[in-house]
């Protein structure tokens, strides 16, 4: 017998230890299976779960849930058909899909935060790391130069920003994924006396309207805006790398998708 999905599940989960509550389940698939392959992507989308039957693989690692909602809750998705086809899609093919939500979170360091900043190249700029955001200490750059840096280095279209683009910055906050919620960026920005927040998405109504407080009030503050997607991916990229290290026997395939919106 070959190495099994459960088996990768358990080593996935080993570094955190069992959480008694998570999202992150099998969703659907043998836990018993032997491996074929293995497809790591941010969201398990259509088009996800179409190339890893393309590619014989049998086992999805997916850092989002494949049907809409946070916790699993399809009752209203019943007669969809779009949940309908990707539904039977998943079932006809046999595939196991995992999501690696939080025990990767969990991770010290965060999994996800520590893709992000590979793939950015900023490694060498990390002051602190906490437990679901990093301090980074750059060298004066303008938010300008900072939003090119991110656009070439995650190969994106556009981000979004808050503040004057010719604003010099050195301290900097860095928040992946659904983390920009005033609760948590707001206070991060004077606890830590941040000139710039970076964050993937959260409510525009909350830290957004902070933000412009602080500014029409002459305050040295400005925000960057990724998109979720766009700053989570980098780190199920990050994961695609250290599975293919750990189970050089097993085809390991990164799998992005396109942006989900575009610029009109």
């Amino acid at each position: 017998m070959g190495i099994t999905i459960q088996s990768i599940i358990e080593g996935l989960i080993a570094p955190v230890g069992k959480l008694e509550q998570t999202c992150d389940t099998l969703k659907c698939g043998n836990p018993d299976t032997e491996v074929t392959g293995i497809v790591v992507a941010f969201m398990p989308t259509q088009y996800v779960i179409e190339q890893a039957i393309a590619r014989g693989a049998n086992f999805i690692i997916s850092h989002e849930g494949p049907f809409f909602s946070n916790h699993d809750d399809c009752s209203t998705l019943v007669d969809d058909p779009v949940y309908q086809k990707k539904r039977n899609t998943i079932d006809e093919s046999g595939i196991a899909l995992f999501r690696f939500h939080d025990y990767w979170h969990r991770y010290k360091p965060d999994g996800i935060m520590a893709g992000l900043l590979q793939e950015l190249n900023w490694t060498s700029f990390v002051q602190e790391h906490y437990a679901a955001s990093t301090v980074l200490q750059f060298p004066k750059e303008t938010v300008r130069g900072i939003a090119e840096q991110i656009k070439n280095r995650l190969g994106i279209q556009y981000v979004r920003v808050q503040g004057d683009p010719d604003t010099v910055c050195s301290k900097i906050g860095l928040l992946a994924g659904y983390r920009g919620l005033g609760q948590r960026a707001i206070p991060f920005f004077e606890q830590d006396q941040l000139d710039l927040i970076i964050y993937g998405e959260g409510p525009e109504w909350e830290t957004p309207e902070y933000v412009r407080d602080a500014i029409y009030q002459g305050k040295h503050k400005a925000l960057i805006v990724l998109g979720h997607a766009e700053s989570e991916e980098p780190g199920m990229k990050h994961l695609a790398n250290l599975l293919s290290n750990k189970y050089s026997e097993i085809p390991v395939f990164y799998v992005k998708e396109r942006s989900i919106f575009q610029i009109i």
